[in-house]
C-alpha cells in the first residue's frame, strides 16, 4: 500500500502486507488511528463505511501494488478498487459474526 496523507511529498509512506485482505484491514486501521487522533478523549470510536470511504477520498494519494504471480509483476490499483475490496471484506466480516 502506498499512501500520501497530506499535500506534501514528505507525507508519503508505504506498508507491505501478505494479502489484499490484510492490506484492506491496514487501510481501516489507518482511519481508526486518524479518528483516535481527532477524538483523543473518546474511549470507543465507531464509524460507518461511508465515513471510511470519505476519508479514503480525502487522502491525497492511496494505491495498492498487488503482486501478480502469472507475470511476476506488481499491478497498481486505485482508490475505487480499494473501496470495493474493503466493502467486500467488511461485508464478509459482518456475515461471520
Amino acid at each position: 500500500m502506498l499512501i500520501q496523507s497530506g499535500n506534501k511529498p514528505e507525507t508519503r509512506t508505504y506498508s507491505d502486507y501478505e494479502s489484499v485482505n490484510e492490506c484492506m484491514e491496514g487501510v481501516c486501521k489507518i482511519y481508526e488511528e486518524h479518528l483516535k487522533q481527532q477524538n483523543p478523549n473518546t474511549p470507543s470510536i465507531t464509524y460507518d463505511i461511508s465515513q471510511l470511504f470519505d476519508f479514503i477520498d480525502q487522502v491525497a494519494d492511496l494505491s495498492c501494488l498487488v503482486y501478480q504471480k502469472s507475470t511476476n509483476t506488481y499491478a497498481p490499483y486505485n482508490k475505487d478498487w480499494i473501496k470495493e475490496k474493503i466493502y467486500v471484506l467488511l461485508r464478509r466480516q459482518a456475515r461471520s459474526q
